[in-house]
């Protein structure tokens, strides 16, 4: 069997080539990194839930006329997605007041905003990641004003989507990122929501207890990383709901 060609490996994602020309073969990884990778752990089955919590995000977003890379989930660790010309930026959208805005601006944690925020961030890891604003993506032409309408636009989108489905299953979104890629059909160009979207570019939080389901459970060691992961799915519908959510257990996914 001939060894497939690894195009990109990150903190906690795979790429190799995928099979058909224009496409990309996913693969989640169970390591969990935190603090700009100075933290790091290995957590069991993590990649597996992201695979199946990202394919259940990316299939809701087709449903509601929202483009994104998902072409179909290959296996219990790796999706075939669509080659993208990714966009250089993070795109956070906030709805309550959590992480990195709560330092820089002095706001009480956990508290709602008055509308929902939207921030860029260079993807750049030797950076740090850098908040940046519209003028510096427009000056530096990591993205032409156009794609920044639409990245906005989409994002809010995929908000009221999110939202809505993790309240409906009494879970509250705290704030999320997302990131774009370029596609073309008959050569018109066209953005996309790429990478992923689970609990590790999440945050979620029990609606009645505050109680943390992301990955700040392992930034803040707060617990078990793989049950806050598996509520999630659980609730979702992804496992079974008799599934148990210790460290030793297997993982009983919902086909």
């Amino acid at each position: 069997m001939a060894r497939r060609k690894k195009i990109y490996e990150g903190k906690a994602k795979i790429l190799y080539a995928g099979p058909e020309p224009g496409t990309i073969v996913q693969y989640f990884k169970d390591d969990a990194t935190a603090n700009n990778a100075e933290k790091k752990a290995i957590v069991e089955g993590k990649g597996v839930l992201n695979n199946r919590l990202s394919e259940f995000f990316m299939r809701g977003l087709s449903n509601v006329g929202i483009p994104n890379h998902l072409v179909r989930r290959l296996n219990m660790r790796e999706q075939l997605v669509r080659e993208a010309e990714m966009i250089p930026l993070e795109v956070i959208v906030r709805n309550f007041a959590a992480g990195s805005i709560v330092k820089r601006l002095g706001l009480e944690e956990g508290s709602k905003l008055p509308r929902p925020v939207i921030e860029f961030c260079l993807k750049n890891d030797e950076l740090g990641d850098p908040l940046v604003t519209e003028d510096h993506v427009i000056n530096f032409g990591w993205a032409a004003p156009p794609d920044l309408e639409d990245m906005v636009s989409m994002a809010l989108r995929v908000n009221d989507f999110l939202s809505g489905v993790m309240y409906g299953v009494g879970i509250k979104l705290v704030d999320f990122k997302l990131e774009f890629g370029r596609v073309w059909e008959d050569d018109y160009p066209f953005l996309i929501v790429a990478d992923e979207i689970s609990p590790d570019c999440c945050r979620f939080r029990d609606v009645k207890t505050e109680r943390k389901l992301d990955k700040d459970v392992f930034r803040e060691d707060l617990g078990s990383l793989s049950e806050a992961y598996s509520e999630v799915a659980r609730r979702l519908g992804i496992i079974a709901a008799a599934a148990p959510a210790t460290k030793h257990s297997k993982l009983k996914l919902v086909r």
